[in-house]
């Protein structure tokens, strides 16, 4: 394995899967809650620490996640590993509690456009409603995790500046809130961008700990994750097999696949606590299960350490 020590990145990251909800909600098709319950236990058995496992949103909205309750009811045995549930308001938030959820992540869009299309309100309305939803948490001794959508660029409104995405962890900051995960919703950042980003966050909200969440819509959330790497991120979201989308971002394929991403930091040297092999199993697993992929490499071409056999001249040879 490669180990290159000038590239001043962190040696260990924690890495969120994520296909339970943002895999499973872009799937039309229903996915049983047994099948559902066998592929969380498969992905918990990789050595991932952390899993977002669905969201209370009302069932119309996302038909696919009605069964949310009952996913995490009967997930609680599973105790090394950490479970959260995407909540979009104070009732989703209470069902979430209600059935054994410890920590709870906000929806929030960093533009209007977005967040009319995606909360039918503005983004400051948005943040506003928020406030109950952490009260509630607060009081039922739940932790609560912030989030930006399309953070790094809107398919309406193009770069987001950084003054806007400041003004909302201010914001976040009054609400109590020290976590803020950072979403390039429809893979529309570049590592340069991201880099500058985050080193000017960094700079203005030093108590914050900010985490990826990357789409691969236009191939770069391997080279966005390395940027955020040199900006000492060490936590990152992925969907195996590379599953996802948003429903309300034009053209937003997958999030980065786990096993690539897995592959990947293992590859630089960088710990995850997941094991590689059984991860890209459970990769050929879902993909079976679902009916195909959301563009994974490791399915593709398996890792680097997959040698082939030599051709016979070139066994005489050696």
């Amino acid at each position: 394995m490669a180990n290159h020590n000038q590239l001043l990145i962190p040696k260990k990251v924690e890495i969120c899967e994520v296909a339970p909800r943002d895999g499973f909600q872009a799937e039309t098709e229903w996915i049983p809650t047994e099948t559902k319950l066998n592929i969380i236990r498969k992905l918990a058995s990789t050595g991932v620490k952390s899993m977002e496992i669905t969201s209370f949103v009302h069932p119309k909205a996302i038909p696919q996640l009605k069964d949310a309750e009952e996913v995490v009811r009967r997930s609680q045995d599973l105790t090394d590993i950490k479970l959260r549930a995407l909540v979009p308001n104070v009732k989703g938030a209470e069902r979430a509690i209600d059935a054994g959820i410890k920590k709870l992540k906000l929806m929030l869009s960093a533009t209007d456009s977005h967040s009319l299309s995606n909360a039918n309100s503005t983004s400051e309305e948005a943040q506003n409603k928020l406030e109950p939803i952490i009260e509630v948490a607060t009081k039922r001794g739940v932790k609560v995790g912030g989030s930006i959508s399309v953070a790094f660029g809107c398919p309406y409104e193009g770069e987001v500046p950084v003054s806007r995405l400041a003004s909302i962890l201010n914001r976040y900051i009054k609400m109590g809130i020290d976590e803020v995960s950072l979403a390039d919703t429809t893979g529309m950042a570049n590592p340069v961008q991201v880099h500058s980003i985050l080193g000017q966050l960094k700079e203005q909200f030093s108590m914050m700990t900010f985490s990826m969440h990357l789409h691969n819509t236009r191939g770069m959330a391997l080279a966005n994750a390395v940027a955020a790497l040199q900006q000492g991120v060490i936590h990152f979201d992925s969907s195996i097999a590379g599953l996802g989308g948003c429903p309300y971002a034009p053209g937003a394929s997958g999030n980065i696949a786990s096993e690539d991403l897995v592959h990947s930091f293992h590859e630089m040297g960088i710990e995850t606590g997941i094991d590689l092999g059984q991860m890209i199993e459970v990769a050929k697993g879902v993909k079976q299960i679902i009916g195909h992929d959301g563009g994974s490499y490791m399915l593709q071409a398996g890792p680097c350490s997959e040698l082939h056999v030599k051709p016979a001249s070139q066994e005489k040879l050696g």
